[in-house]
Order: structure tokens, then sequence, then C-alpha cells
């Protein structure tokens, strides 16, 4: 679900970039190694290749999902 919120909102050209961090990210939440110290790495990357109007959603849903990091 995130995977397709995510794509919806990237700057065009830009998804296969967000498609290799998102992968990254999910491969790190099967191996139990997605952190927050990760997160704040990656969540940067990922902003970058958003389109800016979308910016502050993507953030708000990026928090919810550090919010059940380990629940």
């Amino acid at each position: 679900m995130f995977h397709k919120f995510a794509l919806a909102r990237v700057q065009t050209g830009k998804e296969a970039k967000m498609e290799a961090l998102m992968t990254e990210s999910f491969k790190r939440q099967d191996e139990g190694s997605f952190t927050p110290v990760y997160m704040g790495e990656v969540l940067p990357k990922m902003l970058a290749l958003l389109r800016p109007e979308c910016i502050d959603e993507f953030k708000q849903a990026a928090a919810h999902m550090s919010s059940q990091i380990g629940s």
C-alpha cells in the first residue's frame, strides 16, 4: 500500500530511484533492521524524489510508519 502511495507522488523520471529505496527499506523491514536511524537516513533521499506538492503528505505518512516501527 505504501509502495503505491509513494510512487504516485514521485517526480516523473525518478520512479526507479524511489523503487530502489523502497526495495531496500522493505527488505530491512523483513529482516528487522529497519530502524528509526535508517529511516532518518533514507527519508531525505525519498523526499528529494517527490513532487513538491506531495512532500508534506509524505512526511505525515512517514511519521506514522516511524511510530509503528517495533510495534
